[in-house]
């Protein structure tokens, strides 16, 4: 089902655009705003007599910018139908690297693997895992299998949702093996094959193949500006929402990954309602909720506004990637469905993980050790860029693990990518991260690694663009780094 951009939604993108030629200029913040993935792939263009009207320029203008973004691979025209966004078939590829261990940031030639917002353990990790071990003989009289999880530890979870504003009985708490593998348990729970799934995009890549292995048809919810303030372009999610009717979407408002972004309270209240119109169900990932890096207090959790959300959490990315525990906290009505669901794929979560992270979820000590740890990394990464690569952009995230980074415009961050490899940094392009071959002009860059690893990171990156790199466009020419 091909999606409309309407007029109006079209000119609020757009926004100021050079205009001599007007033409160029046009065709230029189209193919940027296609390429970002800001206009999802396969939605309908405006028709050039509503375009012209629209932003004041001469149909001719709208025809010629048109045929040009055909040329350039970034639309199609179809017969009697229109002109729909695409993405040339190269920039669909995405760069990609098997998981490697993060035990071994280097290989032996000194590369940096900067591919996966993944955490070797904090100190402190250790003393829980040895408290977990004076327990368990306690649980060896029983066959071990907990579908639902330990009891104590869906107290606690419940009790830190309730903490946050959000009562919650345990009974409504499954301990998972991971935030990914609560998705999965949902996804076949609440989903039947063929099912629309709205995703944002950009969005965490492992989701994207979890929910199409699972059958899903996914629909992509484009973000905002990734340099703005907003973060979420709700009158996009609304529009996508009307026009697609998902039964799913999944959304991530806490230090969204990639772009880092929080959803403020208001923008959750407005997508809560939207949602609802619909009857699309929320699935709210908040594995990096606990992740803020100041002292603002934090939004209220989407399922305050929402009431039939599922939300998902994890401690993977709080103490150690290692610990593969997470949870789904749903509606009572819910959770016979989610066991039955959660049968079919595993009968329950190692149960001394479940004893170790009961340990980690009472010690708020180790919490804001990592916190503390994330923001002097992110401060260096964001720093060595500033100093190394004064051209590139970015907006300094206020929690979470990663930066989301925009190269100059007219650069192909997949073929980057794929230089940067020869010299030994390997860095996910935005492609991978995009549920319809956008984001072509971004990189992804965690702050996990120790500062060191970071900075040589961004002077080698500084080496290999400073040998070649490629003349930015008009629109870009003079633009300043971005640290909000």
């Amino acid at each position: 089902m091909n999606r409309t951009l309407t007029p109006q939604h079209l000119a609020t993108l757009v926004g100021q655009f050079p205009r001599k030629p007007a033409y160029r200029g046009l065709r230029q913040v189209l193919q940027e705003l296609i390429g970002d993935g800001r206009i999802p792939l396969d939605t309908r263009l405006p028709s050039e007599r509503a375009v012209s009207v629209q932003l004041g320029v001469s149909r001719n203008t709208v025809t010629r910018a048109y045929a040009d973004l055909v040329a350039a691979g970034f639309a199609s025209t179809r017969h009697g139908a229109g002109t729909f966004a695409a993405v040339p078939a190269e920039r669909r590829r995405a760069h990609d690297h098997a998981l490697r261990s993060v035990a071994n940031p280097h290989d032996p030639q000194g590369s940096i693997d900067l591919t996966c917002a993944s955490t070797t353990a904090i100190p402190g990790i250790g003393a829980a895992y040895e408290r977990a071990m004076e327990r368990l003989p306690g649980y060896l009289g029983s066959d071990g299998y907990r579908p639902t999880g330990l009891p104590a530890l869906r107290a606690l979870i419940a009790q830190q949702f309730a903490q946050r504003g959000l009562p919650t009985d345990p009974g409504q708490i499954m301990v998972c093996s991971g935030a990914l593998a609560a998705t999965a348990v949902v996804a076949r729970a609440l989903s039947r094959p063929g099912d629309r799934v709205m995703i944002e995009s950009p969005v965490y890549p492992n989701v994207i193949e979890a929910l199409r292995l699972g059958g899903a048809r996914l629909v992509a919810s484009p973000m905002g500006d990734a340099l703005g303030e907003e973060g979420w372009d709700l009158d996009g999610v609304a529009a996508t929402l009307t026009q697609t009717r998902p039964h799913l979407a999944y959304l991530i408002p806490d230090f969204q990954n990639p772009t880092g972004f929080l959803m403020r309270d208001d923008q959750r209240a407005r997508y809560a309602a939207e949602l609802q119109a619909t009857r699309t169900v929320p699935i709210v990932d908040e594995s990096l909720q606990a992740l803020s890096l100041t002292d603002t207090p934090m939004p209220l959790p989407f399922a305050a506004h929402a009431p039939e959300t599922i939300t998902l959490g994890s401690v993977s990315k709080l103490y150690w990637s290692g610990l593969r525990v997470g949870w789904i906290r749903a509606p009572q009505g819910m959770m016979d469905a989610l066991i039955k669901a959660r049968l079919q794929l595993d009968l329950g979560t190692a149960l001394f993980d479940q004893l170790v992270v009961t340990e980690l979820l009472q010690d708020d000590a180790l919490l804001a050790a990592r916190r503390t740890q994330l923001r002097e990394r992110r401060d260096a990464l964001a720093n060595a860029i500033i100093e190394y690569l004064p051209e590139w952009r970015f907006r300094l995230p206020q929690g979470g693990m990663t930066l989301w980074l925009q190269l100059p415009a007219g650069t192909s961050a997949t073929q980057f990518a794929t230089r940067m490899d020869a010299a030994g940094v390997h860095i996910p392009p935005g492609p991978m991260f995009s549920v319809e071959g956008g984001g072509d002009h971004w990189l992804r860059i965690p702050f996990v690694r120790p500062e060191a690893d970071l900075i040589e990171a961004v002077r080698r990156t500084a080496e290999v663009w400073s040998s070649a790199p490629l003349r930015p466009s008009a629109r870009r020419q003079g633009a300043q780094v971005v640290i909000l």
